[in-house]
């Protein structure tokens, strides 16, 4: 009177560490509650033979889908680091951009002003050396009035 068959009780039982869900458990049970229900005629051999091999290719089904489920989460996790680890890599890389770029900006700043510096003392040596050159005749020329020949 407590139960009948036409108001079947279901109860929530635990995942347990063996990693099956609830559903998973329910239709494991349901496999094994129609295996007990095996007409009278029938030894019931046949049937829960049929069962058992359907069950087990149902269980390697669902063992495989899990673990394909397990590698893809997997997956998504490696890509997802991956990508983190591109992404700092580029911050890096700007970064160590950024400083190469205003290194050289000094240096060209530089080149140029040691380009404008070099110019100047160029034109400093040319003029001080024409003057030496004009010095130089002025002594010789000085020297030969001074000292007959």
């Amino acid at each position: 009177m407590f139960c009948s068959d036409a108001d079947p009780v279901h109860l929530q039982l635990p995942v347990l560490e063996n990693g099956f869900t609830y559903s998973e458990l329910e239709e494991i049970l349901s496999v094994l509650d129609s295996e007990s229900h095996v007409s009278p005629n029938n030894s019931g051999s046949e049937g829960s033979n049929r069962t058992l091999s359907s069950s087990t290719e149902d269980d390697r089904k669902r063992r495989r889908m899990l673990s394909n489920r397990e590698a893809a989460r997997r997956s998504r996790w490696r890509k997802k680091q991956h990508l983190e680890d591109l992404t700092d890599e580029q911050t890096r890389l700007g970064a160590v951009n950024r400083e190469l770029k205003s290194q050289l900006d000094y240096a060209v700043s530089r080149l140029f002003a040691v380009q404008t510096e070099n110019e100047c003392l160029r034109s400093e040596h040319a003029s001080l050396s024409t003057r030496l050159s004009d010095l130089r005749w002025i002594l010789l020329a000085m020297q030969n009035h001074i000292i007959p020949r």
